[in-house]
């Protein structure tokens, strides 16, 4: 039997609509993605952030990470993360919580997936693009040091392939908090036309 998504809940509290708004934040490996989308989403009323590498982590046993071989079954692992941010979004959109989600996102074909998944969603893009010198100083000081050296390469592909969608922010020179005051008021900016 189908349930009204408007109906109180169980314990007789009022309903929460539905909401149908997403934000994604991109970046390169140390561009400070999860940090920013944390305080992101703590800006908003009600939301909760979907961490990429954190459902990748979900894969216990024959994980494939990023730049590993063998490479197919690497990127079938990240869409595979994708689809699951996706459906993890909706789940959250459909009880009120605006979902944040972050993931490296530096190709035309991996932002497609997002955007037919969400295709009914205010979906808002963020690009944190600082130099690499400044994603080199940051993955040092951080819990997981040593990865960014690995995937400074990508870089260039993300401004080869997605420079002018969304909002792009050098963030190298801004705080986390500072980063997030930035994209919220360029509102406007950060929306994608639907797909």
């Amino acid at each position: 039997m189908a349930t009204d998504m408007m109906t109180p809940d169980s314990d007789g509290s009022p309903p929460v609509p539905p909401v149908r708004t997403a934000w994604l934040l991109t970046g390169i490996p140390g561009a400070g993605k999860t940090t920013v989308a944390r305080i992101l989403a703590a800006a908003l009323p009600r939301s909760a952030v979907v961490e990429g590498d954190a459902l990748g982590a979900c894969i216990v046993s024959g994980a494939v990470l990023p730049g590993q071989e063998p490479k197919a079954e690497s990127h079938r692992q990240m869409a595979l993360t994708v689809d699951n941010q996706c459906l993890l979004a909706r789940a959250f959109a459909d009880a009120g919580f605006v979902p944040v989600l972050e993931y490296v996102v530096v190709e035309q074909t991996r932002l497609a997936r997002y955007r037919a998944a969400l295709s009914d969603f205010d979906l808002r893009f963020v690009v944190l693009n600082p130099h690499r010198e400044v994603v080199l100083r940051r993955d040092a000081a951080r819990e997981k040091a040593g990865i960014a050296p690995h995937f400074v390469y990508l870089q260039a592909e993300l401004e080869r392939e997605l420079r002018g969608v969304g909002l792009w922010i050098d963030s190298g020179s801004l705080t986390a908090g500072e980063t997030v005051a930035a994209i919220l008021r360029r509102q406007e900016e950060v929306r994608l036309a639907p797909a």
